[in-house]
């Protein structure tokens, strides 16, 4: 049975060698490069620390798990989104592009060494039941959760089934647990509202596949109203990212002309210039896009590049800082590895990784009106804050200037209207663009 480990062993590394060996180039065989030869070295320190451990550790240890561990570290410590998937971590990263699972619907992250809450998400059993962004889940039926992927893989299950997770909460001494029903968990990426007539909110919570048809229509509802479409509030806040393709073209959805985003990586294949193409329908109206330190990614996208071209106005806080591209290949037996291979730069050549897109206006998220509460989420950690992060890099010596426009920017779902009435940041934005609309006409002698 031991030799067979062993044997298992020896067949893994000279597979490993081989794949190695073989992405050299032909001009391998002729020179052994420094490069090659240090990362055969490398191997074979790593062949002698896995022969040793099979040997001498004190439990039985299986090489493909060994093996899988290694070149997880070895992924993982290139910066905080590159990553070995295994094949369910694999599966799980398709069902989210998809638009639904089965779980209780909660955003988390790892936050002190503790699976904490980013959002719940709306109308779902874990927003019903009342938990609240920045709860730490401590507990999954009972279980103690220290890793992400384990607590994820724990609460999601079949509809109808009962799940318990056990929370701690800064303002209450004591556990809390939660029993929750899972259920179908539709992740709806748009969400659309006329806040008074004349003034759209549209939310953007995730860029899926469909993400900018659902957005055109959004705004087709509100453009073919009675009452003309005045001023939109985009509400990109808590926006994780998704499809660098939705980003770019609901950004191209209200920038007319010139460049949307600029990817730079260290290979020609993976450079690229995202242009704007003229809308099938011209949207002058002004607009304010909200965004916060959940923003990231392709929403970081979307207002980098809306704030350059000034249309838009940000309000709100500072957003997260991920201005990095990751690509994901398909690896033998269900496994993936997801990397990256670029930076990407908004239309002015600002990167934002590690440093996020400054808000126009600073205004912090109230739970409501008279509340003077800041937005937990803007107490999350920053990318700059994450080990291994890819420091910013300028795209040019002197960043190209974007041409200003010709603008001068300065039946509803109840339970959201309800929501936003009470948000501090959406009432803020109407009371900018209604402010906007007033002095736009006594300027005109309206």
């Amino acid at each position: 049975m031991t030799d067979n480990r062993y044997g298992r062993t020896k067949l893994w590394l000279v597979l490993v060698l081989s794949i190695v060996f073989s992405t050299a180039g032909a001009g391998f065989y002729h020179k052994l490069s420094a490069d090659s030869d240090e990362t055969y070295k490398g191997l074979k320190v790593f062949s002698d620390v896995i022969e040793i451990i099979q040997k001498n550790y004190v439990d039985p240890v299986e090489p493909k798990e060994l093996i899988e561990k290694a070149i997880q570290g070895m992924v993982s410590s290139l910066d905080p989104h590159s990553a070995l998937l295994p094949p369910e971590a694999y599966e799980e990263l398709r069902i989210d592009t998809e638009g639904k699972f089965t779980g209780i619907g909660i955003h988390v992250t790892m936050r002190d060494n503790f699976v904490t809450v980013v959002s719940p998400i709306e109308g779902t059993p874990a927003y019903k039941a009342g938990v609240k962004a920045m709860d730490k889940i401590v507990k999954v039926d009972g279980v103690v959760t220290s890793e992400l992927r384990d607590a994820v893989k724990r609460m999601r299950g079949p509809k109808g089934t009962k799940v318990v997770i056990t929370i701690i909460r800064e303002t209450v001494k004591e556990p809390i647990d939660f029993a929750l029903i899972r259920d179908v968990i539709p992740i709806e990426s748009v969400k659309s509202v006329s806040l008074e007539p004349g003034y759209g909110y549209v939310r953007i919570t995730n860029f899926r596949e469909q993400t900018t048809d659902d957005v055109e229509e959004a705004l087709a509802s509100f453009e073919n109203s009675a009452t003309p479409l005045k001023g939109l509030v985009l509400d990109l806040r808590d926006n994780p990212g998704g499809i660098l393709s939705q980003a770019i073209s609901i950004s191209d959805l209200f920038i007319e002309e010139g460049t949307i985003l600029t990817i730079k990586g260290r290979l020609d294949k993976h450079n690229n210039v995202f242009k704007a193409h003229t809308s099938k329908t011209p949207r002058s109206y002004p607009i304010i896009a909200l965004i916060n330190g959940g923003s990231a990614s392709a929403s970081e996208i979307v207002a980098g590049a809306l704030k350059d071209h000034q249309r838009a106005l940000l309000l709100g806080t500072q957003t997260f800082g991920k201005g990095s591209v990751q690509t994901v290949e398909s690896l033998r037996d269900g496994y993936g590895i997801k990397f990256t291979i670029a930076r990407y730069y908004t239309p002015s050549g600002q990167s934002i990784q590690a440093t996020g897109v400054v808000p126009d206006i600073i205004v912090h998220k109230k739970n409501s009106v008279a509340d003077d509460t800041p937005d937990p989420v803007d107490r999350l950690l920053k990318e700059s804050d994450l080990e291994n992060h890819l420091e910013s890099k300028p795209l040019k010596e002197t960043a190209k200037q974007v041409d200003k426009p010709e603008e001068d920017l300065p039946q509803p779902n109840a339970m959201l209207l309800e929501n936003i009435q009470n948000d501090n940041q959406v009432m803020r934005a109407l009371e900018l663009l209604i402010s906007y609309d007033i002095f736009k006409d006594l300027a005109n002698g309206k």
